[in-house]
Parts: C-alpha cells; structure tokens; sequence
C-alpha cells in the first residue's frame, strides 16, 4: 500500500489440484502498485504458498476468460483464474522404470514457458571404478518410498528455489555399461538456480531414497551404499552438495 492506500485488489478463481492445494477456490491479493502483470501474480502466489510453488509455475492464467501470457497486464475488476493442466493432469514428476530413459523425455516435463533455463544430470553406468571393470549394475528399490522421497525432494527444490521446477526418472533392474541410470532435469527462470537445484537433488537423491545397487564385475559382486561417508537420512544437505560419484 502507498500512504494506506490499496492501488490494486484481485480475486484469483483456483480449479481442481490446485484449489486443493492452496485450500480454497478463491484467493484475494493486494498491492500497492497500480500496475500489474500475470508473472507478477504468479510471484506473489509463490512467496505466499511456497509448498505449492511448482504447482503455481506450472499452471497458465487466463484473464477475462482468455489465456494470458506472463507479460500480460492485469487491471482491477479483470476477471483471474489460474488454470491447471487439463485432459491427463500434470507430468509424473518422479518415476521408476524398468525400460531405458530418455533424457528428452525427461526433461520435456519441466520446460515452462517463464523459465529462461533448464539442465538435466544424467548418470551412466561407467565400465572403470578405482582399478575394477565392471560389467553390470543391478538397481532395487522400496518402490513406494523411493517415489515419496523422490518427490520429497522436488517439493524442497521448490521450496529453496522458488518456482523451480524438477523431473526425476531412475531404472530399476540390469543397467549395462553406457546406459542410463538416472535423469533429473530441473528447470527455472535463471541458470544459477537450475545448476544449483539440479546438484541438490542428485546429493539429496543418494541420501534419503531407498534405491540401492549391485555392481558385478568379471570376477564377483557386491552391493553399494550411496558412498558419501556415514549414512545418515534424517540429516540435511546444503545447496553445493557434499560430491560423491554419478552411478
């Protein structure tokens, strides 16, 4: 507000998932600018819901009944809704496979309009490891928990990194020499946030999901833990990581 002044007041319309997320089907803002457009909207549903902040980037507004761009202006008495994926809902943000994974694929489901970056980690099987061949990784899972967890972490990307958005796909069973272990793709406004974001998720990754594997050499096998020093779950990670090894 300038001087208690209210420039600006906006009824927001919410609709299935995301009415359900924020609570409510209705939501009033106010600013103190007279000026106003859809990616500031947007920006301030963030800062004011930021556990549903990937659902909010996610979403399109519409303005009067009329998809906006995020550049599009908004004025008082506008009618505003803020419009979930239709017909199939959202992308399965987390998955488990047991077929080979596209980095394409995965990445696809965080590209955004708004978003100005997007990277996408993806680790291999390596053949070499401290002086053993290896031949084969075997990978299992808790497949439940692996995918709350895994979704966890998307959920904490966006916390950290408001409107950021994160896809995570990790095989399961046999994985060859030079396939594909896992993708995480993350995507958001800067390219800072994604290179951050993207290290986060793949440190958190080892740390706190179930998904173990088994390395098979010519000459034996032995299954690995996340090789980080102690294990420790309920434990946080910063932002850079702590390293450790892609596969």
């Amino acid at each position: 507000m300038k001087n208690g002044v209210i420039e600006l007041k906006l009824n927001v319309l919410l609709f299935a998932g995301l009415a359900d997320l924020l609570g409510a089907r209705t939501i009033e803002l106010e600013t103190d600018s007279s000026s106003w457009t859809v990616a500031d909207l947007k920006e301030q549903l963030v800062r004011r819901y930021p556990h549903a902040s990937q659902a909010i980037s996610n979403a399109y507004a519409a303005v009067n009944q009329e998809y906006a761009e995020a550049s599009a202006a908004i004025r008082e008495g506008d009618e505003i809704a803020l419009i979930p994926p239709v017909s199939g809902g959202e992308p399965d943000w987390v998955e488990l496979t047991r077929e080979p994974i596209s980095p394409d694929a995965v990445t696809a489901k965080v590209l955004h309009p708004n978003h100005g970056a997007s990277l996408a980690f993806v680790g291999t099987t390596r053949e070499w490891t401290h002086g053993k061949r290896t031949v084969l990784l075997e990978y299992e899972a808790y497949e439940p928990m692996a995918i709350r967890t895994m979704n966890q972490i998307a959920g904490e990307i966006a916390e950290r990194w408001p409107g950021a958005l994160c896809a995570i796909t990790h095989r399961l069973g046999p994985v060859a020499v030079g396939e594909i272990s896992v993708v995480i793709a993350v995507s958001a406004p800067h390219r800072d946030a994604v290179y951050e974001a993207n290290r986060y998720a793949i440190e958190r990754l080892k740390q706190i999901v179930p998904i173990w594997k088994k390395e098979r050499w010519e000459d034996g096998s032995e299954w690995k833990g996340h090789q980080l020093g102690p294990w420790n779950p309920l434990a946080g990670v910063s932002a850079a990581g702590e390293g450790g090894s892609a596969s």
